[in-house]
Parts: C-alpha cells; structure tokens; sequence
C-alpha cells in the first residue's frame, strides 16, 4: 500500500481519480487546495489490483452439471412456463448460457467455427448484461466461471 499526492488544476481532478482508480486499487481522493489557492491537492491511498482469478476450465465448470439433454429440457420447460415479457431470472440465464457453451465446446471438436460458439458468446454477454459485468474478458470464461460458483452452491 502506498500514498499517492497530486497537484492539479481544479477542472481534471475528476479525470485524474478515474485515471488513478483504474490503475490501482484506490480509496477516495481527499482533496485540498494548493498553497497558491488555484490548483487542487489530491491525495490518494492506493495498492496494486489483486491478482485477476484464474478462469476454470471447462470441465472443472461443468463437473457438477446436469447432461446437456436434461438442461436442454429444463431450458425449454422455463422459458415455456413463464411470459415472454418476464425476463426470467439470472439462474435461467446462467444455466442457458452454460448449456449452449456446453454444447458449443462440443461443436468445437467437429468444425474450426460454429454458430453454436456465436450463439454461446451472446449467452455469455446477456448475462454479463444481466449482472451488470464490465466486459473482462471472454463471455464463455466468465460464463464458467459463474456456473462453476453457483453449481458449488446449489
């Protein structure tokens, strides 16, 4: 953990923060004036982002889960049973996302790119919409990721 002080002119110290908070893990800027009453002192108490998870592969996401024909029927059943309009919830779409990856990952083996790999991207981005997810990284890892949590818990 270190402190960080920055003399700047009143008009960026709010760029200046964002800047300072996407680099490093940061508290809220303090701000004073300057001596000279026209600039801003900014101090900053701050620490390197943690290290990022390491994304579970695809079988230790899927250890848990059910065959891919019993999700398709769940799938299926859920989104019958309920009104187009409701939006379901975040389990139908976690759990869809993660079927069509499934299926997706054994698509892979046939072609080098499938329409059921673009399908399980969008899954993946509907729910990183969902949980209002900045785009980290691949939808499908973030998807395993996911799945792999809430398996753990159910």
């Amino acid at each position: 953990m270190f402190d960080i002080r920055v003399i700047c002119d009143p008009a960026d110290t709010d760029r200046i923060s964002r800047a300072l908070a996407a680099a490093f893990d940061t508290s809220s800027a303090r701000q004073y004036p300057s001596r000279d009453g026209k600039r801003r002192r900014l101090y900053v108490t701050a620490d390197h982002h943690p290290e990022p998870e390491a994304w579970p592969t695809p079988e230790e996401a899927y250890t848990l889960a059910p065959s891919i024909v019993s999700e398709i029927g769940w799938t299926a059943r859920t989104a019958a049973d309920r009104p187009f309009y409701d939006g379901l919830n975040r389990e139908f779409w976690l759990r869809k996302a993660a079927l069509l990856d499934r299926i997706a990952l054994s698509d892979e083996a046939d072609t080098a790119t499938s329409d059921a790999a673009d399908l399980a991207t969008r899954a993946g981005q509907r729910l990183m919409e969902l949980d209002d997810t900045a785009v980290i990284s691949d939808p499908r890892h973030y998807v395993r990721q996911q799945y792999a949590a809430w398996a753990k818990n159910q």
